[in-house]
């Protein structure tokens, strides 16, 4: 691997009001002495986008305070002339593409999203690493210490794995199956990525994320829909009669990797045929602890009765119904995150209760319900 050092780089992180975007960014100013981010997101209304403006106050706020320089950008990615405006611009070292339309569901409803963002957006990243490295190669690019791209860091999802019955995960099995839109657009990243980096020598690396959570994230995932439905007094759906198990990982921990991965982009080499041996790997970032999500429903009421988000006499039995599997959806979704703590000596540790407590005591501040107890 190439070890690369962070301080001083021009690093773009597209999808920065987003959820993980945004902490990522927060761990980038407290990690980082010097150098530029630019974050670039599209503040779409896909959820309710005051809460991207508070992720991104906030990184505002705290680049204020910091030799970092922060700039933000509101674009899109499928936005070909914008992207290759900011690689003209800025020159990045360093690109971390976590802007995506997320979600299974939606990509049922709205499959249009998913093409554009996903596909055309992501192409359009591939595209301007591209650039930057011919440019250099060519002699038309000359700037002291400019060698291109270092490192082209993606979020892919563990919805890769389709159907797959094998588990845990592995980056190793076949994942020709999807059953999603969704999960098709970030396999074909995998697949693009891989392209560019045998055909242009980019270094890239996929990050398949499984079931992101923490204070701040999507109110269409699960922890975040169930607090809001029940605060409403309104019934929650529990999947697959509650049989379904998920990898939840904690947003701090699926940071933590983002971070120690793109400090080691894969190595450049030759092969046989003279062209390069692709520069490309494929993580998995999940606890490795499958809950079931009946188990996660318990700790999620008991987390926000003690926030006081909820009242202690509140009735859970009598707003919770259990519903068959979901068109999309998968029964069971498990990391092996062994190549992970492998190369990166890292394993996500922080626990589900951890997790939803903390989220918990966002939600109380965030809306204003009530002081959390001590």
């Amino acid at each position: 691997m190439m070890k690369i050092d962070l301080n001083g780089k021009c690093i773009l992180v597209t999808g920065s009001a987003g959820f993980i975007g945004s902490n990522l960014v927060l761990r980038l100013f407290k990690e980082l002495n010097e150098g530029t981010i630019v974050g670039l997101d599209n503040l779409n209304d896909y959820y309710d986008p005051t809460l991207k403006e508070y992720r991104l106050n906030k990184l505002k706020i705290e680049s204020s305070k910091l030799k970092v320089n922060f700039i933000f950008v509101k674009g899109d990615l499928a936005d070909k002339a914008l992207i290759d405006k900011l690689f003209e611009e800025y020159k990045f070292d360093i690109v971390v593409n976590l802007a995506a339309q997320a979600g299974v569901r939606y990509s049922i409803e709205n499959p249009d999203a998913y093409i554009m963002s996903n596909m055309i957006g992501f192409y359009n990243i591939l595209e301007a690493c591209r650039h930057s490295q011919s440019a250099i190669e060519n002699g038309k690019l000359k700037i002291d210490n400019y060698k291109g791209v270092q490192h082209l860091v993606y979020a892919s999802s563990s919805s890769v794995y389709g159907g797959n019955k094998k588990v845990p995960f592995s980056t190793d099995d076949m994942v020709d199956n999807p059953v999603s839109l969704y999960a098709a657009t970030k396999k074909s990243n995998e697949l693009m990525a891989h392209c560019y980096s045998k055909l242009y020598n980019i270094p890239s690396t996929g990050l398949r994320f499984f079931t992101v959570y923490g204070p701040a994230g999507r109110p269409d995932m699960a922890y975040f829909g169930f607090t809001n439905k029940l605060l409403k007094g309104d019934t929650i759906q529990i999947y697959n009669y509650g049989n379904c198990r998920r990898d939840f990982t904690y947003v701090d921990d699926i940071v933590e990797g983002v971070f120690r991965v793109m400090q080691k982009a894969p190595a450049k080499q030759t092969g046989e045929d003279g062209l390069p041996i692709p520069p490309y790997a494929v993580y998995n970032i999940g606890g490795g602890q499958p809950e079931n999500l009946l188990d996660f429903v318990n700790i999620l009421q008991e987390e926000l009765v003690r926030a006081g988000v909820l009242p202690k006499d509140y009735d859970f039995d009598a707003h919770k119904k259990l519903v068959p599997m979901q068109p999309g959806d998968v029964p069971t979704t498990y990391a092996d995150a062994t190549a992970l703590e492998r190369d990166f000596g890292f394993t996500p540790k922080i626990t589900l209760r951890e997790g939803l407590r903390k989220f918990a005591e966002w939600y109380a501040e965030y809306y204003n319900k009530s002081i959390v107890e001590s």
